[in-house]
């Protein structure tokens, strides 16, 4: 059922910090078909080390995400290799000039993708993991009348403070490598990047799934073999893609926005749409507090906890059976409540 990859031209795009970014393209992949109506949409935007194919596992016939009834689109951020990124952008954005684009900067840029592609102009779910998440609340605040339900998981609707701290070791792990150059590099900082894989895993998994040793359920025979396979995917990454997604991440923020001036309550209280926000029990990126916080401010919305050890991770499309069905159990409600 899926459609294919296709980049719409955006031509140059003013950011929100007032740079531009030239030339860009946003990437991005549809299932089904839009019905006559156009309002049979669901978004799911993608989140960080992520792109439209991870959310291929829970895409399928008769499943919540059923491409026979909906039109599912995946927009890629920008940063992911896909979507105009340091590595494959040019001219002035390319490599470590490349500029900081929001959360907000990707929303308005998918906005206008789908109702230039498509005409679309009601959505019945924006959903996502992470980052995706984060994209979610804001298209419900930035876009009020037209998105008609939300469920963002394992994220939130701005970047924490201990999330922001975080993020900076990670950071400071890849570009504490020489070979960095501050993003002007001949040849990606090897070390750099293993330096940030191993630092980040320890982060996306509970401490309860380290002490019961559940890297086994990845094929790992150690935790040692587990880092090693986690420097190795980071190979696979540009490190100013990876920064880049990073900046993003720490940005986020859906107050920050001329309809909201800054102030974060307001936009929360702005969401019109219904909302079920899932953050995982042990998730030490986006904690439930947190997301009790931001459910309180939102006229209609709900908080559903998924009880799993796997931390942040139990949000991965497919990656634990039943925090997957949690997840999916909710998408279902939103779509046919």
């Amino acid at each position: 059922m899926k459609q294919g990859t296709e980049c719409y031209e955006l031509g140059d795009v003013q950011l929100q910090s007032g740079k531009t970014l030239t030339d860009a393209k946003l990437c991005y992949a549809t299932w089904g078909d839009l019905n006559a109506a156009r309002d049979n949409v669901v978004v799911l935007p993608t989140y960080y080390t992520g792109t439209h194919e991870s959310y291929e596992p829970i895409i399928a016939p008769g499943r919540a995400l059923d491409p026979t009834r909906y039109f599912i689109v995946s927009p890629n951020l920008f940063g992911n290799g896909l979507s105009t990124s340091p590595s494959n952008a040019s001219g002035d954005c390319a490599g470590g000039n490349f500029p900081d684009v929001t959360a907000y900067d990707n929303v308005r840029c998918q906005h206008r993708m789908l109702t230039d592609l498509f005409d679309v102009q009601s959505i019945a779910l924006v959903a996502g993991w992470s980052m995706g998440a984060m994209q979610s609340f804001h298209w419900a605040a930035d876009f009020p009348e037209m998105v008609r339900a939300i469920a963002p998981w394992a994220g939130s609707a701005r970047c924490s403070h201990h999330n922001t701290a975080f993020l900076e070791g990670v950071k400071a792990a890849l570009t504490a490598d020489p070979a960095w150059n501050n993003g002007h590099y001949p040849v990606q900082p090897e070390r750099g990047l293993r330096a940030f894989g191993r630092a980040y895993c320890g982060w996306a998994f509970s401490q309860s799934w380290f002490r019961e040793e559940l890297w086994t359920e990845f094929g790992h025979e150690s935790l040692e073999a587990m880092l090693d396979a986690w420097e190795e995917e980071h190979l696979e990454w540009d490190a100013n893609d990876l920064l880049a997604k990073l900046h993003t991440w720490q940005l986020g923020d859906i107050g920050e926005h001329t309809l909201y001036g800054g102030d974060f309550e307001a936009a929360l209280a702005g969401i019109k749409a219904r909302a079920i926000v899932m953050p995982s029990r042990t998730d030490m990126y986006f904690p439930p507090e947190d997301s009790e916080i931001e459910v309180s401010h939102m006229p209609n919305a709900e908080l559903r906890v998924i009880e799993s050890i796997w931390g942040h991770c139990a949000g991965g499309p497919g990656r634990e059976k039943a925090a997957t069905a949690f997840i999916e159990s909710a998408l279902s409600e939103l779509l046919t409540g």
